[in-house]
């Protein structure tokens, strides 16, 4: 499965993470906690980009979604082995060698052990929100109705349509993509696709895609904010996602 040079590319945000490192069953979790009342019952499943929840970044993400009321729990389906962030912006990494060893065989065990113990703790309410690689699994979980709502940002491993008809048909989450004007993995044709699948009603649950211009993949968790127009496709993708889980989950 390849990946595009933007899946590796990205700024690193600056900020002290708030949120804590957990072992959940055997597999390391950033857990960000709103300081707030908030619904025991519910949890964001915060599925990260190649890097994995060592990187600020996320970190960052995740505390800004505790802020706003939701309990998240970041997944380290990497197994300790997320790309470094010195790769970032490397031609030199050799990326399929990585990815060959981050198949579903070993991402989705992880992932599936969390939702588990969680589910044993009262959890009864789940919402993802995928970037990247992320977004494929956010799919996954939501053909199997694991889980109640569904955020993604430039997905990417998506077989278009495919994948949009099979989430049509079988899930029964409402699903809002943050899309953008730049991106090999989920392009405007695919963009399209989506609205013509999913849009003017056509999908019960609920469906929304936001369109960041000026942004290209990785806007979401990985762009420089120094531009305004990325800036703005960040800020706009966060806001979107709050106000859709508020609304949805």
């Amino acid at each position: 499965m390849s990946f595009c040079k933007d899946c590796f590319q990205g700024v690193r945000h600056e900020g002290e993470p708030q949120g804590t490192l957990e072992t959940i069953d055997g597999v390391a979790c950033y857990v960000a906690t709103p300081t707030v009342d908030y619904s025991k019952d519910k949890v964001i499943l915060f599925l990260p980009d190649v890097f994995g929840i060592e990187i600020n970044n996320t970190k960052l993400l995740a505390d800004d979604f505790a802020i706003n009321g939701f309990k998240v729990v970041a997944v380290d389906y990497f197994n300790g082995d997320g790309l470094p962030v010195d790769v970032m912006n490397s031609a030199s990494f050799d990326v399929n060698a990585w990815f060959a060893k981050h198949g579903t065989e070993h991402t989705r065990p992880p992932l599936d052990k969390v939702i588990a113990v969680l589910k044993e703790r009262g959890v009864t309410k789940f919402g993802a929100t995928g970037y990247c690689f992320g977004g494929r699994y956010t799919f996954d979980l939501a053909f199997e109705n694991v889980i109640q709502c569904s955020v993604v940002s430039h997905p990417s491993m998506l077989k278009v349509p495919d994948d949009l008809e099979a989430y049509f048909t079988k899930s029964k989450a409402p699903l809002l993509i943050n899309s953008c004007e730049v991106d090999q993995k989920f392009p405007v044709e695919a963009q399209a696709k989506a609205d013509e699948i999913f849009g003017d009603g056509k999908f019960a649950p609920g469906y929304k895609r936001e369109y960041f211009p000026g942004c290209t993949h990785g806007f979401a968790i990985r762009g420089d904010i120094k531009d305004p127009l990325i800036k703005a496709g960040k800020e706009g993708s966060f806001k979107a996602a709050v106000e859709f889980f508020r609304e949805h989950l």
